[in-house]
């Protein structure tokens, strides 16, 4: 079984930077995608950025680029998202979660093409709030 454990999460002045890190383990297939999510409250799930082990080529969420970066140990295990220059509306509950394929799977497919129902695995979250 798959296990995601996020940190990171807390209470940051806007226009701060936040760095969030999700730790997995338990992998059993060859290929794998791991993404962040975060949800507000009375919001939908939104997609942020994903990483794959298959391929070095990022997703971010139009929404969003510019400023996250995420980046992976050489396993892609250990995945850091780090967000620059917060905004209120980035408060939210972000998770990490993760796919596995048998086949190579490259973030990009993983994030526009599977809903979130469809990823195997889910941390249990951390909160980021935003102050003045």
């Amino acid at each position: 079984e798959v296990q995601l454990v996020e940190s990171g999460g807390g209470s940051v002045q806007a226009g701060g930077s936040l760095r969030l890190s999700c730790t997995t383990s338990g992998f059993t297939f060859d290929y794998y995608v791991i993404g962040w999510f975060r949800q507000a409250p009375g919001k939908e799930r939104e997609k942020i950025s994903a990483i794959s082990n298959s391929d070095n080529r990022p997703y971010y969420a139009d929404s969003l680029q510019g400023r996250v970066t995420i980046s992976g140990d050489s396993s892609k295990k250990t995945v850091l998202l780090q967000i620059n220059n917060l905004q209120f509306d980035d408060a939210a509950i972000y998770y990490c979660a993760a796919v596995q394929s048998v086949t190579p799977l490259s973030a990009s497919t993983a994030m526009t093409l599977m809903p979130s129902s469809l990823w195997q695995s889910w941390g249990q979250g951390t909160q980021v709030t935003v102050s003045l």
